[in-house]
Order: structure tokens, then C-alpha cells, then sequence
């Protein structure tokens, strides 16, 4: 498949994880696995600290966001998004942050600016090479957390 056809490929089932998202199709936020069969996927403690260090440096390169960020310390992110997806992925890391709903409820997030952030995460974890079912199943976690953290 060419370069330009994943990225086409990766655009529309965006869109359809999104409109997933949108309508409630997808699992219960927070609904971790009752394995650690998608944390030992994603590569364990070291593939997911690599996967969040990479989806960090895009989010600061990405015009369409890091403005958003801008008050946000990158390692700070990095690690409160290493906890949340080792937890999320049935990792024995335990997420202690701020609940979406609120870190994010001031910030004014709207659809296509959290579209622009898994679009981010999904290059990222094409980068790692992270297998397309794997990056779904991760995705399919993230996605109820659209509802707390888009606020316009």
C-alpha cells in the first residue's frame, strides 16, 4: 500500500473512530483490560514511555495545537500520559491525575482540536510501529474521553 493510501486509510478511520466516539459506540471510559495482553502489545513499560515521548514531541510540533500546550511542562505530559496508557492498557501503572473533565475544562477544546491530537497519536504510533489493531484497540480506550475533554 502506498504512503499515500495509509495516510487516506488513517484519515477515514479517524473519522470513524471519532463519529464512534461522538455517538457512545465505544467502550466505557476507563474500562481497562482484564489482561495486560495490550500493554505488553504496545511494548511494556519502555514501548509506551517511547510511544508517549514521541506523541509529546509531535503535540509541540503541531501548529494546529501546541498552542494549547503552551502552559503544559512536556515532561509533565509525557508522564501523565505514560500512567494513563499503562493503565488503560492493563499495565501495572496506576493514572493519579486530574480527571479529564476537569484539567481540561477551561482550555476551550474543541473537535478539531482533539481530532488533531489522535491524529498525532496515531503518526506516533505508526513511528513506533505499533501494529494498525493494536493502535485500535488503544484508541478504542481513549475514545469515550472525547466527551470530558471537548468543552466547545
Amino acid at each position: 500500500m502506498s504512503h499515500a493510501m495509509r495516510i487516506w486509510t488513517r484519515r477515514r478511520l479517524l473519522g470513524m473512530a471519532a463519529a464512534s466516539a461522538l455517538i457512545g459506540a465505544t467502550a466505557v471510559a476507563g474500562a481497562a483490560p482484564a489482561d495486560d495482553e495490550l500493554y505488553q502489545a504496545l511494548g511494556g513499560e519502555e514501548g509506551v514511555r517511547r510511544l508517549t515521548a514521541e506523541l509529546v514531541q509531535r503535540v509541540y510540533a503541531d501548529d494546529r495545537i501546541s498552542p494549547l500546550f503552551k502552559e503544559t511542562n512536556p515532561k509533565f505530559l509525557a508522564e501523565q500520559l505514560r500512567k494513563q496508557f499503562c493503565e488503560l492498557s492493563g499495565g501495572p501503572c496506576r493514572y493519579d491525575g486530574e480527571t479529564m473533565a476537569k484539567s481540561h475544562a477551561t482550555l476551550g477544546i474543541t473537535k478539531a482540536d482533539f481530532h488533531a491530537l489522535v491524529e498525532d497519536l496515531q503518526l506516533a504510533m505508526a513511528a513506533q510501529d505499533i501494529p494498525f489493531r493494536t493502535q485500535n484497540r488503544l484508541l478504542a480506550l481513549l475514545a469515550p474521553m472525547h466527551r470530558d475533554i471537548v468543552t466547545r
